[in-house]
């Protein structure tokens, strides 16, 4: 293969890579504005799922607690690493007040998101994070109770030949589990911060 024609193929590759990026952005937003985030009337965090050390989590085990929930798959490329190095920025900021908030990290790719994935994901991020999975119906079923938007995505150079598309607001619910709040992808973690200092 001649040098120019290896060239012109790395291009076309780095051209695919940026649009596919841009798309996924794009998609994300469009995916959260399919959702009901503000509904009326408003809804509960209700859930039956299997946390990263194997136990089955439900929204009464945090009863008390504020919770941050972001729905989510370890393989995202952006958005969900984003956003989970804003909730790790919140829970540092929050001081000794973190204990009064449960940030959780529920899958909406449970086929590559095991338990075992989760256990190695979310520490990544902060120590405090709880990763949920269960069955596609499990998720399903959460999904349709938050409400949040998911699909698969058919793509030939991602992980398993496919990647999600799926909201990406980050949901915050009171100490009874009602919602409270959302912050569309991008809030900075200063401006979530400051709204939970307010609540708490």
């Amino acid at each position: 293969m001649s040098l120019t024609l290896f060239r012109k193929i790395l291009w076309v590759l780095a051209g695919f890579a940026a649009l596919a990026f841009v798309w996924h952005l794009l998609w994300a937003d469009r995916a959260s504005d399919r959702t009901g985030i503000d509904s009326d009337p408003p809804f509960a965090a209700e859930f039956e799922l299997t946390d990263h050390r194997g136990m089955v989590r439900t929204e009464d085990d945090f009863a008390g607690r504020w919770m941050l929930v972001f729905f989510g798959f370890s393989n995202c490329p952006d958005v969900c690493p984003t956003t989970l190095s804003e909730v790790a920025a919140v829970m540092e900021g929050l001081g000794d007040d973190a204990a009064r908030v449960q940030p959780i990290f529920i899958t909406i790719d449970p086929e590559r998101d095991t338990p075992e994935v989760l256990a190695q994901y979310v520490p990544l991020f902060d120590a405090a994070t709880i990763g949920l999975t269960g069955t596609p119906g499990q998720i399903a079923e959460t999904s349709e109770t938050f409400p949040i938007f998911y699909e698969r995505i058919e793509e030939a150079a991602a992980p398993n030949g496919y990647t999600m598309g799926h909201t990406s607001h980050l949901f915050l619910f009171d100490p009874e589990a009602g919602f409270a709040n959302s912050w569309p992808y991008g809030t900075r973690a200063e401006e979530i911060l400051a709204d939970l200092r307010k609540r708490i």
